[in-house]
């Protein structure tokens, strides 16, 4: 029998209860799971820790906050999302591969599209600045084929750690950015820089929650690839540089150890750095 007093008024007891039942039976079923696990899990929560009046008022500040940072170029949420791993976490239950396909990791917010293809071989950097990189490798499929006419789309920052769209009136539009397409034999190969490590940005409210966390910003060395193909899942990840610092403390959670790459130095060679990684496709 319904105890009509945990659904009819509100009490600390019952307040899971209280507010579930007032969603209508009608709303749309997946609306139904997702909010009634949400107000279960968010007042057990608030249970446990037991938060404060005051608590709750600097939350619903950082919130407030937190939104006004946000604008067409910055997405304050995200970075929130971002530090305390849920971005991670939702890539990682919508990507899941079997064993020696590439992982994904998280996109980040300065892909654009629209950057421009190259005849493979050519140099994506146009400011001629920073150590040169040569990147190579193979798209193979999970047998280890090779996959013709994949779409290599990159992007990295510029050796002092940001993208063409974080400095418009001094990087030139696509600085670091270019796409290839594989021939018969899988191969891609192309000259940029070697990545640097970079803050995200840390002058607003989540910011601000980092230090009180005693954590750092910043995200350890990476090139930026999205690569798909006909018939397979499109990977959105990146290769991190090998002996960079911040691997094990990436402020967003985002290596994977599958996905470090080595950049070794070459003598006498086109670029100072030479990067092989192979991708590997799974059937979509």
């Amino acid at each position: 029998m319904i105890d009509r007093s945990r659904i009819d008024y509100f009490t600390e007891d019952g307040s899971v209860e209280a507010v579930n039942a007032r969603n209508a039976e009608s709303m749309d079923p997946r609306l139904k799971e997702v909010m009634t696990s949400l107000v279960k899990h968010l007042h057990a929560f608030t249970k446990e820790v037991e938060i404060s009046q005051d608590e709750w008022n600097l939350a619903i500040d950082f919130f407030t906050r937190t939104g006004h940072m946000c604008d067409e170029y910055r997405q304050e949420f995200i970075l929130l999302s971002d530090i305390v791993g849920l971005s991670m976490l939702v890539d990682a239950i919508n990507s899941r591969r079997p064993k020696g396909a590439t992982e994904n990791t998280v996109m980040g917010p300065f892909h654009i599209e629209g950057a421009p293809e190259y005849e493979m071989g050519a140099n994506i950097t146009l400011q001629g600045k920073g150590a040169t990189c040569q990147f190579v490798g193979r798209v193979l499929d999970i047998e280890g084929n090779p996959i013709e006419g994949a779409k290599i789309d990159v992007w990295s920052d510029n050796e002092e750690g940001y993208y063409d769209v974080q400095q418009p009136d001094i990087q030139p539009l696509h600085n670091n950015r270019g796409v290839f397409r594989t021939g018969a034999d899988g191969a891609y190969h192309f000259c940029g820089q070697k990545p640097v490590s970079y803050p995200i940005p840390d002058d607003g409210p989540v910011g601000q929650l980092l230090g009180h966390l005693g954590r750092h910003p910043n995200r350890p060395a990476h090139m930026h690839f999205i690569v798909s193909a006909d018939g397979f899942d499109r990977v959105v990840t990146h290769t991190f540089v090998d002996d960079d610092p911040y691997l094990t403390s990436d402020a967003v959670f985002g290596v994977k150890e599958s996905l470090i790459a080595q950049f070794e130095p070459v003598e006498n060679g086109e670029t100072e750095f030479r990067s092989r990684f192979d991708f590997v496709l799974n059937p979509a």
